[in-house]
């Protein structure tokens, strides 16, 4: 049986387009694999044709709520990548029917198609957890290795990058506001990762460089606690912001209302993943279940986030410029 090459390698990418989806099909398209976008409106993913050649990205129709349409982005496939998350409930978007109930379809489409997959889950996916999001995402990673043992599961820690929806939603704060809430007191650690680095270990993975049926951590270089983030997005942004403990039982109150609007800034669900430590463990770290495992090097915050929350500063790019 003849191996196939990369250049007629097929890889299906659920939630492509989205911000760590186009980083990945980046990644997969300088390696030359043919990839197959699964979005739920290909006709607003012309943003990603420019990152490969000509007819090497294509985009199709797939809803993770619908087996179908899931069936149908697979076919053909010899690996599936599945990105889809959301950050928040609405009516027709459900953490359990999204982060669970579908990752569970794209596991069960793959294993028909005889597919490799590679899930996304997340740090803090715990079923025991006060949040229903890392409920979700621990349930999702549950279905997903009973469907398909060999599916590789990635939990990165928090994701920053060009359209990141952490340092430019504070950073977008701490433009309009003096003050910058603190949850807790903001002891909380995180270990932010680059979205590229991300993407580059997972395009490793459908090289065949993970090991399979193998939950991987992924973390940046720094650790660094919820005031300490603030401080350096503050330094960053060069604005002085007063930073104000707030006790977690009030933020989960301004949530209440906050998870209303359009985009809520915060959700009370979201208060909740703010409560424990977001970092890579030591047990993934001892195993070689991490970026350095795979042999990246994790770029560090500051590398990367003052090139894109420099609009943020008062003069914007031209700082320093003006008499």
């Amino acid at each position: 049986m003849a191996v196939k090459s990369k250049f007629d390698t097929l890889v299906t990418v659920f939630g492509g387009s989205g911000f760590l989806g186009r980083h990945l099909v980046r990644a997969l398209a300088n390696r030359q694999y043919l990839v197959r976008v699964a979005v739920r409106r290909p006709e607003l993913t012309g943003h990603l044709q420019p990152l490969g050649r000509v007819g090497e990205i294509h985009a199709v129709q797939a809803n993770v709520r619908f087996p179908q349409s899931v069936e149908a982005a697979v076919r053909n496939a010899d690996v599936v990548v599945n990105l889809v998350g959301i950050l928040f409930e609405r009516s027709r978007q459900r953490f359990d029917a999204v982060q669970a109930e579908g990752a569970e379809t794209v596991a069960r489409a793959a294993a028909a198609a005889g597919a490799r997959m590679v899930h996304v889950s997340a740090i803090g996916a715990e079923e025991h957890s006060s949040s229903h999001y890392a409920r979700s995402k621990a349930e999702g990673e549950r279905r997903v290795a009973a469907a398909l043992p060999q599916a590789v599961i990635v939990r990165p820690s928090i994701v920053f990058g060009t359209e990141d929806e952490f340092f430019n939603r504070f950073a977008a704060i701490a433009r309009i506001s003096p003050v910058l809430p603190l949850p807790g007191r903001g002891h909380t650690r995180f270990q932010p990762v680059f979205a590229g680095d991300v993407a580059e270990a997972i395009a490793k993975t459908v090289d065949g460089e993970a090991k399979p049926g193998t939950i991987y951590e992924f973390g940046g270089p720094d650790i660094r606690t919820f005031k300490e983030l603030m401080e350096f997005l503050l330094a960053t942004i060069e604005r002085r912001r007063l930073l104000v403990p707030v006790p977690f039982a009030l933020m989960k109150l301004q949530a209440a209302f906050l998870q209303y609007l359009p985009m809520p800034p915060l959700t009370p669900d979201q208060v909740e993943l703010l409560k424990p430590d977001n970092v890579v463990s030591a047990a993934a770290h001892e195993q070689g279940r991490t970026l350095e495992g795979l042999g990246i090097i994790p770029n560090s915050m500051g590398a990367i986030v003052p090139d894109y929350l420099w609009r943020f500063r008062k003069a914007g790019q031209f700082r320093g410029r003006i008499a």
